[in-house]
């Protein structure tokens, strides 16, 4: 276990509330942590990882720095815990609402699932997008993609080999589809509008009639003109 990983599972969110200017609340160190975490996920989700520091989370959580160092290291560590959690909280998210049969439905099931995270984790989608030299292969938001791609990938091979299309091409297609979905996110965290649903039957649209009138063998226009 690298330092700084959340070893507990995928938690509800807590709802933890920083205490109010000149209040002194005690907490258990359970109840530190997470306050320290709630706070850093703000704090990094605000600023980015560079421009974040130990004394503005301490500040905010009314502690002193030593103690932000005692649970976590420094800003590495509570950085890599908040972004630990934000992973799982959205690969499980994503992976739990893909229950349908029919390939179209669960298209519309990962786009909504996506945009309801978007939506209502706000503060951890902007954590997850945001740039920074700690991130690695498999702790970021490229990694969570990565994960729901694979997925689809699957749902994709099954249904190519069915329409007599290849197989081995479906990774391509998957890794397209759920990049289109994750870029019109980014975009729409920003301008929130349409309503999600329309934007998640905008994307499905798109993707499912393109993938019913996929040629077998396609090739280039201009290749086609020489």
């Amino acid at each position: 276990m690298t330092e700084g990983t959340d070893p507990s599972p995928a938690p509800t969110r807590p709802a933890v509330v920083p205490p109010k200017r000149g209040s002194r609340v005690r907490m258990s160190a359970a109840q530190r942590r997470e306050q320290l975490i709630a706070i850093g996920r703000l704090v990094f989700a605000e600023r980015g990882f560079d421009a974040t520091s130990i004394e503005e989370v301490a500040a905010r959580a009314k502690v002193s720095k030593p103690v932000v160092y005692e649970h976590f290291g420094g800003k590495e560590g509570l950085y890599a815990v908040v972004v630990d959690r934000e992973v799982r909280a959205l690969l499980d998210r994503v992976t739990t609402a893909l229950t349908a049969g029919h390939p179209r439905e669960l298209l519309e099931q990962a786009a909504l699932s996506l945009l309801g995270y978007i939506e209502e984790e706000t503060s951890g989608f902007r954590v997850l997008v945001r740039e920074s030299p700690l991130m690695s292969a498999t702790g970021n938001f490229s990694s969570v993609l990565n994960d729901v791609a694979h997925q689809v990938e699957h749902i994709l091979g099954a249904e190519f080999s069915s329409r007599g299309y290849d197989p081995k091409l479906a990774e391509l297609y998957a890794q397209a589809l759920v990049g289109m979905v994750a870029l019109a996110g980014r975009w729409w965290l920003e301008v929130r509008k349409p309503r999600k649903e329309a934007v998640a039957a905008h994307l499905v649209n798109l993707a499912w009639n393109g993938l019913s009138h996929l040629e077998p063998k396609p090739a280039l226009l201009t290749r086609r003109q020489r």
